[in-house]
């Protein structure tokens, strides 16, 4: 995908990026974390960060204008973290339902693009599936390709 991103710091391992939204409301820190769920099945974290205590809120609403750029940035810490680790799939849910479907869309909206580096499953009904767009899931995996 060829979208504007923020600059991203690099955590250990590539585990962790940090990252500042530029927009309406100012200098928002972001954090974005992958976090082994189980062998091979990493969560995606994302949320502000709490500039007293340096975690993540993932229920924080910025509303700082930038949702394409920041949704771009998280996409590519997602590259960055599966590039040497192809095998490690990325498990993404909302912290919201109005979050989950703004991940769906922004799915679908880059994914022709995505789909050529990346295999997209939705969770629906308890089975994952291959993603399809304009489809509600309640959580999605991607797998990078091979």
């Amino acid at each position: 995908m060829n979208l504007p991103i923020y600059e991203l710091d690099v955590g250990e391992c590539f585990t962790t990026f940090e990252f500042i939204s530029h927009g309406q409301k100012g200098k928002i820190p972001k954090i974005i974390t992958f976090t082994e769920m189980m062998p091979f099945v990493y969560n995606l974290g994302f949320g502000d960060k709490n500039s007293e205590t340096g975690e993540m809120d993932d229920l924080a609403i910025s509303n700082n204008g930038d949702t394409e750029k920041v949704l771009a940035t998280v996409v590519s810490a997602v590259y960055a973290f599966t590039k040497d680790n192809p095998e490690n799939r990325v498990y993404a849910i909302g912290s919201t339902n109005a979050r989950n479907r703004l991940y769906r869309i922004g799915i679908s909206k880059h994914y022709d693009d995505a789909i050529k580096d990346f295999d997209i499953f939705g969770l629906r009904n308890g089975v994952w599936v291959n993603f399809e767009k304009n489809v509600d899931y309640s959580a999605f995996i991607v797998k990078r390709k091979l």
